[in-house]
């Protein structure tokens, strides 16, 4: 699997919110992660924040995770929520400590992460109970928009990695073109 990350040129297309909530609503994000009013929890791959902004009202911390500074320079341009900090960092190499959030997510940014490593650190930064939602492009797709179908992982890998890591799996549903695994620590 070759692992890339969006054109950070293109960023304000993330923005299209008929678009993106095509594939993965606030509705289903909040449903999958459950959050409480104190939780800390991490956006893997938040981009311009598109998602952080829906799920910030709902937690007391959010860590918007990138690996490109030019996505966080696009979110603090937009207007981040005071509870939101942006962190530059790969998902393999979170710059949290041990057990420091209540939950985590990715919206259609797994396959560019996707693997052994970055689901360790996951189990790492996760306190056991943690709530972890991957919504993302699936390999069973039909590969109409998106990544490649060479990038992609099907919902039964990802819940096998998960699991493989740590997580205890509790859906992994394939859907027209995406996948949703919801798991927890």
């Amino acid at each position: 699997m070759g692992f890339h990350t969006f054109d950070a040129a293109k960023a304000a297309t993330l923005e299209d919110a008929a678009e993106r909530y095509r594939y993965c609503s606030r509705e289903e994000l909040l449903g999958m992660l459950a959050p409480e009013p104190d939780d800390v929890v991490a956006d893997l791959g938040s981009g311009t924040g598109f998602y952080a902004d829906d799920v910030a009202p709902f937690v007391g911390t959010l860590h918007a995770v990138d690996v490109q500074p030019a996505m966080h320079d696009y979110y603090r341009e937009k207007g981040a929520p005071e509870n939101v900090t942006l962190v530059a960092a790969d998902v393999g190499d979170l710059p949290l400590a041990d057990d420091a959030l209540d939950g985590a997510y990715g919206t259609m940014t797994f396959h560019e992460f996707a693997d052994a490593e970055s689901v360790a650190e996951l189990a790492r930064v996760c306190r056991p109970g943690a709530r972890l939602a991957i919504v993302d492009w699936s390999a069973a797709g039909a590969g109409e928009t998106g990544p490649p179908l060479t990038e992609r992982h099907d919902a039964e890998r990802v819940a096998t990695m998960l699991a493989d890591g740590g997580f205890d799996v509790a859906r992994a549903a394939e859907r027209v073109e995406t996948l949703a695994v919801s798991a927890t620590r």
